[in-house]
């Protein structure tokens, strides 16, 4: 029993000083001097913290084609949706009691 519960620990402990990344951090100077360095870094996973001063903190993520954000796609999508309203095929729900029923149905 003691020796299954130290593989245990030993298991727990290389995943978590093996599995787990790293956040690199970084001021936004060593970042301008160093960009594609982090940019390098950011694409291979690594969770990048760029600090501005005492009080801020950035994030630097890669961004994947499927991520949502204006891409034509995604205008093509918002200009069929605004279509589908002025055709009448909204919905339109005025009380939080409507919501929940439509929240209910889907």
């Amino acid at each position: 029993m003691q020796l299954v519960i130290t593989l245990l620990l030993c298991i727990l402990a290389y995943q978590s000083v093996y599995t787990m990344k790293r956040v690199v951090e970084t001021t936004s100077r060593q970042f301008r001097a160093h960009q594609k360095d982090f940019f390098d870094l950011a694409d291979k996973g690594q969770h990048i913290v760029i600090k501005r001063g005492s009080k801020q903190a950035y994030v630097l993520t890669p961004v994947s084609a499927d991520d949502l954000y204006f891409t034509p796609k995604m205008v093509d999508r918002i200009k069929e949706s605004q279509q589908e309203i002025k055709d009448g095929k909204g919905i339109v729900l005025r009380t939080q009691e409507e919501l929940n029923t439509f929240f209910d149905t889907l």
